[in-house]
C-alpha cells in the first residue's frame, strides 16, 4: 500500500520509496523518511497530504505519496 491509500492518523512503517531520483530519495532520508521508519498522515489535501516523520511535518504532494509503500 502508499501513502495515499494511506488512513488519516494512523501509524505506518515505511516499507520502501520508489522515486526512480536518486536526489529526492537522498533528501528524503535526510528528513528521516527511510526503510523502517514509522510515518502517519496527518491530514489529507486534494492534491497533498501532511506527514508526521519523527518530530517534523511535512507536507508532500500525492505523486510522491504514491511512491513510498508502507505497511
Amino acid at each position: 500500500m502508499t501513502l495515499r491509500d494511506a488512513e488519516v492518523g494512523k501509524e505506518y512503517i515505511i516499507k520502501s520509496i520508489e522515486t526512480g531520483d536518486e536526489e529526492l530519495e537522498a533528501f528524503l532520508f535526510s528528513l528521516g523518511c527511510y526503510s523502517g521508519e514509522a510515518i502517519t498522515v496527518v491530514t489529507r489535501r486534494r492534491s497533498s497530504c501532511v506527514l508526521s516523520i519523527k518530530d517534523g511535518r511535512y507536507n508532500i504532494d500525492n505523486q510522491l505519496a504514491e511512491a513510498i509503500f508502507v505497511e
